[in-house]
């Protein structure tokens, strides 16, 4: 019997009703992923607890990494930016009218810039600056504050600081980053001013998840805009914080809803 007939058949024997069922076997990386939506039958309370306690034998038969979520659960997430808001704001925004189910724990940053939107929102404000020879005192302090918050959840809304392989370690699947797409192509100062100069012909973004290697982390998600001559930097730039917000916000609904999964150095992703 296959892993997708057991797990149905496990759901179907706890009289439970599936709404939604997505499934993905990757023959280069030999590994299957499944993910079911279900609920109870009208009336009916589901004990979560019990169903994980029961599931344990399914899991282990079929060799599984699995959770099971409550979907009425709000993940708890810490945002961490420096001086550029737009990522930050529109994230409060679509948090505020529902968009997004998280809580905010908090808003970290190196720099003092964004304390009055934190406290505009009611959200605390942790500033943590950092230089080269306060770094890993800094990052300690970082974990501190994402442990005893109890995070689900690390975004980096444009946070321009690299983390060090160890803290990339820790939040290994737990923390997405975006950054402009013409990396590694435009590094440093003014890509966008880069761009112009170079006639580009398409601009976006890509949200992936933080890893030791440089913007390289598995993508989760990408906005691409074709621009052409008539472009200034300024309208390039314009283009490309647009585009930030939308990838890093499609970014973090996925995963607060449990649709992304890592595949070694890619995502699987059912939307």
């Amino acid at each position: 019997m296959g892993t997708a007939a057991a797990v149905t058949g496990f759901i179907a024997a706890h009289r439970l009703y599936i709404m939604e069922m997505q499934q993905f076997d990757d023959i280069l990386t030999k590994r299957f992923f499944l993910r079911v939506t279900f609920c109870g039958v009208a009336g009916e309370t589901v004990d979560l607890g019990r169903i994980r306690e029961d599931f344990v034998r399914v899991a282990n038969a079929e060799q599984m990494h699995w959770n099971i979520y409550d979907g009425r659960d709000r993940s708890r997430v810490l945002i961490l930016v420096s001086k550029l808001d737009h990522c930050l704001e529109d994230l409060l925004y679509r948090q505020r009218i529902g968009e997004l189910p998280m809580d905010v724990t908090g808003i970290v940053s190196n720099h003092p810039d964004m304390r009055p939107i934190a406290e505009r929102h009611g959200i605390p404000y942790h500033l943590l600056p950092v230089t080269p020879q306060t770094k890993a005192a800094q990052e300690s302090r970082l974990l501190e504050l994402i442990e005893s918050t109890q995070v689900d959840l690390v975004v980096l809304a444009r946070y321009m600081q690299i983390f060090s392989d160890d803290i990339c370690k820790h939040l290994r699947g737990r923390a997405v980053n975006i950054h402009h797409s013409f990396l590694p192509g435009f590094k440093g100062a003014k890509p966008y001013h880069q761009a112009h100069t170079r006639g580009v012909k398409l601009i976006g973004a890509t949200a992936h998840f933080v890893t030791a290697d440089l913007d390289e982390g598995p993508i989760i998600e990408q906005i691409v805009e074709r621009v052409d001559h008539s472009f200034t930097p300024e309208m390039l730039a314009s283009a490309g914080r647009d585009s930030e917000r939308r990838a890093l916000s499609t970014a973090v609904r996925l995963l607060l809803e449990h649709r992304v999964f890592l595949d070694e150095n890619k995502t699987v992703i059912f939307k």
